[in-house]
């Protein structure tokens, strides 16, 4: 298992495809992003379940991996499409995820993103306040 191998199932991962979690996360696997952090595949894969049933899109394209021995990175741009984000309509997120292996399978997996662009942004009234403060702090 090497992050190429991880990259290539999140490319297919969707709501129909939960069962492929099992064939590259350790049963013991830590997982963390910017509102969450998750121990244990079976927890996991719970909460990838209730993100599918909430989403009309979960699509991620992958433009690097790297690898270096039981270390490894993926580079991303998630599309995500809630009815409660952005009005419904498609939003992108640039990530990346830091990953750890262990037993063949991955043992640590920490998303980076900034949950503004996510969430924060794309909310009615806090996204207008969000994006007037990001542009000041660049001026």
């Amino acid at each position: 298992m090497d992050a190429v191998a991880v990259s290539e199932l999140y490319k297919q991962l969707d709501g129909e495809h939960l069962h492929l979690l099992e064939e590259i996360y350790h049963p013991d696997v830590v997982f963390e992003d910017a509102a969450h952090r998750i121990e244990g595949r079976e927890s996991l894969y719970h909460y990838f379940e209730t993100l599918y049933l909430n989403v009309n899109k979960c699509v991620f394209h992958i433009s690097e991996t790297h690898q270096s021995g039981d270390k490894g990175f993926i580079v991303w741009v998630m599309e995500l499409q809630h009815p409660k984000l952005n009005g419904g309509d498609a939003i992108s997120v640039h990530g990346v995820t830091h990953l750890s292996f262990a037993d063949k399978q991955v043992i640590y997996h920490r998303d980076y993103f900034d949950l503004g662009e996510m969430l924060y942004e794309q909310l009615p009234l806090l996204g207008g306040v969000i994006r007037a403060i990001k542009r000041r702090l660049g001026q």
